[in-house]
């Protein structure tokens, strides 16, 4: 018979139960609001994609609308999972290593954390990535992208996460405790291990967000001048400014929610600091709200919305192409006339045009000519 083993499993050798650290911003309260707001959220957003994909027509805009729905589910998912497990601690103050003591629910906590966070940030740069194709090429695009197609980039989002949040598992990093003993994460420390899955995690998650602002920038600027040049009357955009507004407003949450948590990471394994429990809570909870408020971006910046709320606004492509044309006013105003003198002193492509018109085919009869004059006749002939 072998004796049980006294020794510390690895998840509570740094922080063990119990706690008397009680941090406001980690309290009851806090996570039960959080986790009530965003489940809500979430679950009427995936009503209302279900509804809005039932009756759209645009392959473009339906598979957009996959991706959205994939972030919108996978964000419910979070939220259900990891809080449960922290408004369960907070109502029956259980203790981890008596319900735990192989480690196994917290290192699935763990595992979630880290998924869950980097889920929404690789779904944001796979959907800049997929209104950039839909942009800048429509026409390969329309062969290529399917709803089967943008599934399969959705799944190929979670596997990657996936694999990641296992690094631990295979002996890269651990996941650990965390105060106020509500739940798992990685261990954030300057050990060689540790350090490189905390650079993992930081890196993949900044790097996502400036694949998605750079390819955003991109689909912006190549969108106005589509909407906006003299080829606006082609193609129907009111639908593709729509979906870049909301991708656009999704990076912007992801960036000013994660990016002090993903900072913060590096820098402290970096430094070789001790870590700010204060501070790792803060931003852990910014965080978080990035799964509050990525539904409410769809729902209320669609066009059916934006109409009921302004309706004597033009949420259509004339809209911006009237803000467009102030633009060019204004500019044209401030560099005092420049453009006009330049404009001046350019050709005029009538005059061009005129010029480069060939002159009509006359026939010149041959009697006309005298027989002084046939050789000239001959080549004017000719010449015509």
């Amino acid at each position: 018979m072998v004796p049980p083993s006294n020794s510390t499993p690895l998840c509570f050798s740094i922080n063990s139960p119990p706690f008397k650290h009680n941090h406001t911003i980690a309290s009851a309260y806090f996570s039960v609001v959080f986790s009530g707001l965003g489940l809500s959220s979430n679950l009427f957003a995936l009503v209302v994609l279900a509804k809005t994909f039932h009756h759209t027509k645009s392959r473009s805009r339906s598979s957009f609308l996959l991706f959205l729905g994939g972030l919108v589910f996978t964000d419910f998912m979070g939220l259900l999972v990891t809080g449960s497990i922290v408004v369960s601690f907070h109502i029956t103050q259980f203790n981890w290593r008596q319900l735990d003591p192989h480690c196994h629910f917290c290192n699935f906590m763990g595992m979630s954390m880290v998924f869950y966070g980097l889920c929404p940030l690789l779904l944001g740069a796979a959907m800049a990535m997929e209104r950039f194709i839909g942009i800048n090429r429509p026409f390969s695009r329309s062969t290529t992208m399917s709803n089967s197609r943008a599934c399969s980039m959705v799944a190929m989002v979670w596997v990657t996460a996936g694999c990641i949040s296992l690094l631990p598992l295979m002996g890269l990093g651990n996941y650990h405790l965390q105060v106020p003993g509500s739940w798992c994460f990685l261990n954030i420390s300057s050990k060689p291990l540790d350090m490189t899955f905390s650079l993992i995690f930081s890196l993949v998650g900044l790097l996502s967000l400036a694949v998605s602002f750079l390819l955003n920038t991109v689909s912006v600027i190549t969108l106005l001048r589509v909407c906006c040049g003299q080829d606006s009357s082609q193609r129907r955009r009111d639908y593709e400014v729509e979906m870049m507004v909301q991708l656009i407003l999704i990076m912007a949450i992801a960036s000013i929610c994660w990016c002090p948590l993903l900072v913060f990471i590096a820098q402290t394994v970096l430094s070789g600091h001790k870590l700010e429990v204060r501070y790792l809570l803060l931003w852990l909870r910014f965080a978080t709200g990035n799964q509050i408020l990525d539904p409410w971006v769809y729902i209320l910046f669609r066009r059916a919305v934006l109409k009921r709320i302004a309706p004597k606004m033009d949420w259509s492509r004339g809209s911006i192409m009237s803000i467009s044309t102030s633009f060019r006013r204004l500019t044209r105003a401030s560099l005092g006339g420049t453009i006009d003198r330049l404009e001046h002193l350019r050709p005029n492509p009538n005059k061009a045009r005129e010029e480069d018109t060939p002159l009509p085919v006359q026939n010149i009869p041959a009697s006309s000519c005298s027989s002084e004059q046939t050789r000239t006749c001959i080549q004017l002939k000719e010449k015509i």
